[in-house]
């Protein structure tokens, strides 16, 4: 099992989903699944990892209503059930391999893993013996 990208610990399997357009709003800019999870207030995420483990038919239900929900983009009045179609299918399938599972349980905890620990481990102890070394006598005089 590879541990999640410390810089990133966002799974990459929702990108597709979180970065696909829901519509345009009233002045013509294109908003993505994850700028309308974010204005709703959810992380979008976590909402995603909810999704996936779901299954695709009560993600589809669940990501209609909240698409009802958001008001920003004017086409979602009335074709809120369609887009939440498209959007459902471009969700990873959670059943079928351990790696969204295993990304869902990532974003759910909200933290990288070990491999991030050490990493910040070995970075302070790093600053510390630069620190030491510098303030050494006859370090630069």
């Amino acid at each position: 099992m590879t541990a999640p990208n410390v810089l990133n610990p966002h799974p990459p399997e929702f990108d597709r989903f979180l970065h696909a357009s829901v519509g345009e709003d009233r002045n013509g800019y294109v908003v993505t699944v994850l700028s309308t999870l974010a204005r709703l207030g959810f992380d979008p995420w976590k909402e995603t990892a909810e999704l996936v483990a779901l299954g695709r038919d009560a993600a589809r239900s669940r990501l209609g209503k909240l698409l009802a929900r958001f008001p920003d983009v004017p086409t979602l009045a009335s074709d809120h059930g369609k887009v939440a179609h498209e959007l459902s299918q471009l969700l990873p399938e959670g059943r079928a391999s351990g790696s969204p599972k295993r990304a869902a349980s990532t974003v759910a905890v909200g933290r990288p893993g070990k491999n991030g620990a050490i990493w910040a481990a070995l970075a302070i102890i790093f600053v510390l013996f630069q620190m030491f070394m510098v303030g050494r006598p006859g370090s630069g005089e």
